[in-house]
Order: structure tokens, then sequence, then C-alpha cells
């Protein structure tokens, strides 16, 4: 099962992403990321499957036009995205990549703010988010979207939340 980054328009500097291609976890092996038992934080470094994933989870980006496996790390150290949220799509029939998209950007949109701390349109991070595929969609009833937060500056260490920047 995978899921697609998709374009957020102007919100974001994520690519369409769609097709079909091998997972990210064939592509780059690795061992399993490690989670705290009481708290869930990640402790090791590892890739996991995209549905495990938490708000407050930090990963590196990775290429490849759908993903089932993300490259989880510690918060701590220096990393690319984190997740900020998460949306439940309404169930019903694949409305199509673009209206999937659209809400998700207007989902995650919604949430930046109490997340960072301060309006996107004054914020200097960006976002972007993991949302269904169709065969997703279709298949395995997969209506989560992942909200992902960036800083187009580059890696960051410890989280952005309440970063208000």
């Amino acid at each position: 099962m995978t899921r697609s980054l998709p374009v957020l328009a102007a919100l974001t500097a994520a690519f369409l992403l769609s097709g079909c291609t091998a997972s990210v976890g064939d592509l780059t092996g690795g061992d399993t990321a490690v989670r705290d038992e009481d708290s869930g934080e990640v402790t090791e470094s590892g890739q996991a499957d995209v549905f495990t994933l938490s708000v407050g989870d930090c990963l590196d980006e990775q290429t490849g036009e759908e993903i089932s496996d993300v490259p989880l790390v510690p918060c701590s150290e220096p990393h690319d995205m984190e997740v900020f949220g998460e949306i439940t799509l309404d169930d019903g029939e694949w409305p199509g990549v673009d209206v999937v998209g659209q809400q998700a950007d207007e989902g995650c949109y919604a949430q930046f703010e109490a997340f960072v701390g301060l309006p996107y349109e004054e914020s200097t991070l960006l976002f972007s988010s993991y949302m269904p595929t169709q065969q997703g969609w279709e298949e395995f009833d997969d209506r989560l979207v992942s909200c992902l937060i960036m800083d187009p500056a580059g890696k960051t260490t410890g989280s952005l939340k309440d970063s208000g920047i």
C-alpha cells in the first residue's frame, strides 16, 4: 500500500507525484525506526511504514512517486520534515487526485497556525502532505492525510511546534 505526496500550489515546495514506483523501503533498505514504548517518540533512526506516522514524528526527505516507507529520525537530530497534523477524508468513491489534494491543502492549512503559533502567511515555513492514492483509497480504505512541515532554508533540529517562525 502506498501514499502520494501532492502539489500544494504556492503553499509548498513539493512536486506532484503520481503513478507507480517501487516503495522507498524496497529501494533504500535499512533498519526499522525504534520508538520509545511509553512516549511513542522515535529514539533510533530507520524506516517506518507511512501508515504508522504520528503527529510530532520527524523524517528525512525522499524521492519517489508513491511512498510506502519513510525514513524517520529522532527530532533531536537534523531532519527535513515533521508531521504536524492529520486529516481523515470522508468515505465515498475516489474523488480524484485534484479533489483529494485540495482537501489535503485545506485541512493542513487549517492546522498550520495552531502548530507553529503563527499564521501561514506570516511564517517562513512551508507545508506539504502525504495523501491516499487511488489504489489505497479503493483497495485499503485509506483516507488519512499526514501534514508535513518544513523549513525551506534546510534541515531543522528539534520540533517546529510553537516555533513562531
